[in-house]
């Protein structure tokens, strides 16, 4: 079984996990996913859309699994198998922002406990760090933001909105006015004023 990075948008698929998905016979993935990589799936491939995200691990030995973004950025890379690597949301969002990666540290809300990442938010921003946090539709952005008002000096939070896609949005706000999603997938970019470091 393959896993493979189908990029976060149109035209992010890796010209790697081209080759792999067009010359895979067995294809599985989520709509968006199947989406993303339809230009490259082959007539006759047998294409399956995900309904049952814990059976993934028994797949025969020449399926390829397409994973949104990058399989290892909160995606499909825990399954067993080779990883083919695709362009994350997290890339895209640090090029458009021109933020170094190593500056980065990358908090998970989608599809986990929500006070939890808030709390890993917290303490890494009050570091100093730059956090990109994945989040989900029942992600409160204000409640977030107001959990970063004890924080010394200036916080910047920015909205990161359908990367990728035509409908592509980035919005900086503030703790006090943070920017809020729309219906689209989104994350977080959220950056204190260096010098904010205990």
């Amino acid at each position: 079984m393959k896993i493979v990075g189908v990029g976060c948008g149109p035209g992010m698929l890796t010209a790697l996990a081209a080759r792999e998905i067009s010359g895979a016979r067995l294809v599985y993935g989520s709509p968006r996913a199947i989406d993303l990589a339809r230009e490259f799936i082959r007539p006759d491939a047998e294409v399956h859309e995900i309904k049952d995200y814990r059976a993934l691990g028994k797949l025969p030995p020449g399926a390829v699994v397409l994973s949104t973004g990058d399989p290892m950025l909160a995606g499909l890379g825990y399954l067993p198998g080779e990883v083919v690597p695709g362009i994350s949301s997290l890339q895209v969002a640090l090029a458009r922002l021109h933020i170094p990666m190593q500056e980065v540290s990358v908090v998970v809300a989608h599809g986990r406990d929500h006070g939890r990442a808030l709390s890993e938010l917290h303490s890494e921003v009050g570091r100093g760090k730059t956090v990109f946090l994945i989040a989900d539709p029942g992600f409160d952005v204000r409640a977030c933001a107001r959990g970063l008002l004890d924080l010394p000096g200036e916080v910047t939070i920015t909205l990161c909105e359908n990367l990728g896609y035509p409908e592509e949005r980035l919005e900086s706000g503030t703790r006090e006015s943070p920017p809020l999603p729309g219906a689209g997938l989104y994350s977080l970019v959220v950056r204190p004023e260096r010098g904010n470091e205990r």
